[in-house]
């Protein structure tokens, strides 16, 4: 397939429009990072945030890009990319993270990212065009992480409830809102680590199908820095409604239970950022809330509540890869 070249007004444009995607990720996923220490009123909403957009940066300077390789050359051949794709993929997600976050439902920006190349990407060239691996890869996870993060937070929960069973209840409070804070800076870091990732595989993408890079794929430093600094502005923004459904709705918690939901959460992150596993940190964390307050007892927690979330996580990918089909077919049109 021929790809096509364009004028370089367009191409700054679409960036812009990856880098606003990663904006809205960042405001749209806040509430992984955050939620479970404004909840327990650890941190100040205000606080909270500026917390997290520092550490979801600091992870620049920690982890490696097969988060961003995968999402580059992993989920649709990196040879049938144009910028009608990547427009369309990026419509797709934006239009679902939009949606969801007006509902107050904790979606996956990354699996609406994920969502929106392949629906674009099927319009462009068929389902050859698809690297299925990647895509098994990505779509197992969405099962794998939040029931990782679940039977992890639990575990926590047991061995921490053992550990300081001898413990005064002013004490182990004392020592949990330490660890609570320290663990919330651990997923925060894991979440910049992972999602702001992906868009960094968008646009390297969208420069290799340009011949920008020298013809091999390989993600250039301005464009990690730009990124980073998009999903910290962007977690700086807030998102209210996601961290009311993830802090208080699902379950209440308590500050032991903020720690090992963070912690849990974020030792599953470290481990898929290290193998390069593009996966959902609103899944994640979901997963470890929802475990955090089953180890107290099952009817602490909402399940209707939890329920609609898991509704939401799985007509992802097909709601966004079809508005991303529908605005690939609309650009080339034109």
């Amino acid at each position: 397939m021929t790809t096509t070249i364009i004028a370089l007004p367009l191409l700054f444009a679409l960036i812009a429009l990856a880098l606003a995607f990663d904006f809205l990720n960042g405001l749209h996923d806040a509430a992984n990072s955050i939620a479970t220490v404004v909840s327990t009123r650890l941190l100040s909403p205000v606080q909270a945030v500026l917390f997290a957009a520092f550490f979801n940066f600091a992870a620049y300077f920690v982890f490696g890009l097969k988060v961003a390789e995968t999402i580059g050359k992993g989920i649709i051949d990196k040879d049938i990319v144009n910028p009608q794709v990547i427009f369309g993929a990026l419509v797709g997600a934006m239009f679902w993270n939009v949606v969801t976050w007006w509902k107050g439902i904790p979606s996956s920006s990354s699996h609406a990212l994920v969502g929106g190349l392949i629906g674009a990407g099927t319009a462009r060239a068929g389902l050859d065009g698809i690297v299925w691996s990647g895509v098994a890869k990505t779509a197992s996870a969405i099962v794998v992480s939040p029931v990782t993060g679940l039977i992890l937070s639990m575990l926590l929960m047991l061995a921490t409830a053992w550990i300081f069973m001898r413990a005064t209840a002013g004490r182990a409070e004392g020592v949990f809102k330490k660890l609570h804070l320290f663990s919330a800076a651990a997923y925060s870091l894991g979440h910049g680590a992972n999602d702001a990732q992906k868009t960094m595989g968008l646009i390297t993408v969208l420069l290799y199908s340009q011949g920008m890079l020298g013809g091999e794929f390989h993600v250039p430093g301005w464009v990690v820095l730009s990124c980073y600094i998009a999903i910290g502005l962007g977690t700086l923004s807030g998102g209210w409604k996601i961290i009311e459904t993830m802090g208080t709705r699902i379950t209440k918690l308590s500050h032991q239970q903020g720690f090992c939901a963070s912690a849990g959460g974020s030792v599953m992150l470290f481990a898929a950022s290290a193998f390069g596993i593009p996966v959902s940190t609103t899944h994640t964390i979901t997963g470890c809330v929802v475990g955090v307050g089953a180890a107290r007892r099952a009817s602490a927690v909402r399940w209707s509540v939890a329920g609609r979330v898991v509704v939401a996580w799985l007509i992802t990918i097909p709601a966004s890869a079809i508005v991303g089909a529908i605005f690939y077919w609309l650009v080339a049109l034109l």
